[in-house]
Formats: structure tokens, sequence, C-alpha cells
């Protein structure tokens, strides 16, 4: 949380992205992915699709 997104992330359903590359990754965003995941959701184009490992995001 708080670093900038190198990829898209999109959970499906609905397959709407909700992060995007250059987006700063917050608390609500981390804790919607979780629980969709929890739900049943996929997060096909994720680096950690299953949200246990990482999310890929840009060097400091």
């Amino acid at each position: 949380m708080g670093r900038v997104a190198a990829e898209m992330v999109s959970p499906y359903p609905p397959g709407v992205p909700v992060l995007a590359p250059g987006e700063v990754i917050t608390a609500d965003i981390v804790a919607c992915l979780r629980s969709g995941v929890e739900a049943g959701m996929l997060i096909p184009d994720s680096a950690g699709p299953s949200l246990e490992t990482t999310l890929r995001v840009c060097a400091q």
C-alpha cells in the first residue's frame, strides 16, 4: 500500500480494472481485492492472482 502500481489489475467478474499502471495502491483497494478473492473472484492479470504474494509496483 502506498506504492505505485506497475500492472493492470482487473478482477473477474466483472473484468473492470481496479488498478492501472501509475495508480497508487490504497488500503481500500487492497481490502476490496482481498474480499473479492475470498468470495471467489479471479484476478487473472495480476503478478499474484491469489493476492497472497505481491502486486508489481514501480521502483522507488
